[in-house]
């Protein structure tokens, strides 16, 4: 067993939130403690314990007036620790390998659904051996359901052995937040 530690980055700052409360509009969520230090304190905290493969996530979207404060958030974590940690939320085909190029490794799941043309895509730009599928889910009805949108979107795909199998195909491994 591995641990993998996370820096969550919300509204600029690095945060411990209730993921299923985090609300897009008015960029809401419920907070369990807000960091007055930055996201390369934690990088430079988890690299002097080479603890590898850790995430940032972004957690507000892309079109918040605070992505771009989480984004250099994550720009310093990620110069902090080169090829250390893995990053999600608003990483595309487009961008993955400026992010990369940062020193990440990580658009996939879009509108409650996963993409498969956007992972391909993403695959082809990066490698299957950059990417880590993040793979957020709750409960509902019993069974565990991928959740999309930073937990605000059920899909109809639930996290079994086969969804698994096929995800597989594309990607090197899985970031199962539950």
């Amino acid at each position: 067993m591995k641990f993998r530690p996370c820096i969550d980055i919300h509204n600029g700052q690095v945060k411990q939130i209730v993921g299923g409360s985090l609300c897009d509009e008015g960029d809401r969520a419920h907070e369990n403690f807000v960091s007055q230090k930055d996201g390369d304190f934690f990088a430079e905290l988890y690299k002097s314990y080479g603890l590898k493969g850790g995430h940032i996530i972004l957690l507000n979207p892309a079109s918040s007036e605070y992505y771009d404060a989480d984004v250099r958030q994550a720009q310093l974590a990620l110069a902090a620790y080169p090829g250390g940690l893995q990053i999600g939320g608003g990483i595309n085909a487009d961008n993955a390998q400026w992010f990369i190029d940062m020193g990440a490794t990580s658009f996939v799941f879009r509108d409650g659904e996963i993409n498969y043309d956007n992972l391909k895509a993403l695959e082809k730009a990066v490698g299957r051996e950059h990417l880590v599928l993040d793979l957020s889910c709750r409960k509902r009805d019993g069974e565990y359901y991928i959740v999309t949108d930073r937990w605000q979107k059920f899909t109809n795909v639930k996290v079994e052995e086969a969804t698994l199998d096929r995800l597989s195909e594309y990607c090197d491994e899985y970031l199962v937040h539950a």
